[in-house]
């Protein structure tokens, strides 16, 4: 099969982007561009553990609801979250009621202030981890790497959970640490030349 499908404009996509209307603006103006906003960082890595067990899509659809549940994903904010909004999250049917997800974003709240005080912000953290283009996979072919186990590695060390090598491979592909869309997606270029004008956070 093609890892590429050819879009209602005449251009070639991934194919995944297919499979959901939904993922199409998705893949065209998010996934892949490199991103150093630490509430966008910290909002994406939570939606990567939420979505453990679960597809993309249920997530994407639900994306909304979560950022209104988690204040915007603004870990100071979140970090204060006790029991009665555990309980006030599990009763939101708009997100994905498991507890321990939701514990989790709470607890990684804390981790991220932490991370913030200590180096500055989550994004100088996060893109010190940006691998070599000579050490990646070829686009799509892995669901983990080097890169991201030792970023798992490093944050499970400091308390985080839902952080599992793959969930922060694919953290890593739509926060644009990696550019995985395949060679002949347009997106592919679009995402290669706002590497150009990129400059990593620290």
């Amino acid at each position: 099969m093609s890892p590429t499908f050819l879009g209602a404009d005449g251009l070639l996509r991934c194919r995944w982007c297919s499979t959901a209307p939904e993922f199409l603006g998705y893949h065209d103006k998010e996934w892949g561009f490199p991103v150093v906003d630490d509430f966008r960082l910290f909002e994406k890595i939570c939606l990567e553990g939420f979505q453990a067990g679960l597809s993309w899509r249920t997530i994407l659809a639900k994306r909304e609801d979560f950022r209104a549940a988690f204040l915007g994903f603004d870990f100071n904010k979140v970090a204060s979250f006790g029991a009665q909004d555990v309980d006030r999250l599990l009763q939101n049917e708009g997100i994905v009621r498991h507890r321990g997800k939701i514990e989790a974003v709470i607890s990684n709240a804390a981790c991220a202030q932490a991370l913030v005080q200590e180096v500055g912000s989550l994004a100088i953290f996060f893109w010190r981890y940006e691998p070599n283009a000579s050490e990646l996979p070829a686009p799509q072919t892995a669901s983990t790497s080097p890169a991201s186990t030792a970023l798992s590695k490093e944050l499970k060390r400091r308390g985080w959970k839902f952080v599992g090598p793959t969930t922060i491979y694919a953290f890593m592909q739509a926060m644009g640490l990696i550019n995985d869309h395949v060679p002949e997606c347009v997106t592919r270029l679009r995402v290669e030349h706002e590497r150009t004008k990129f400059k990593a956070p620290f």
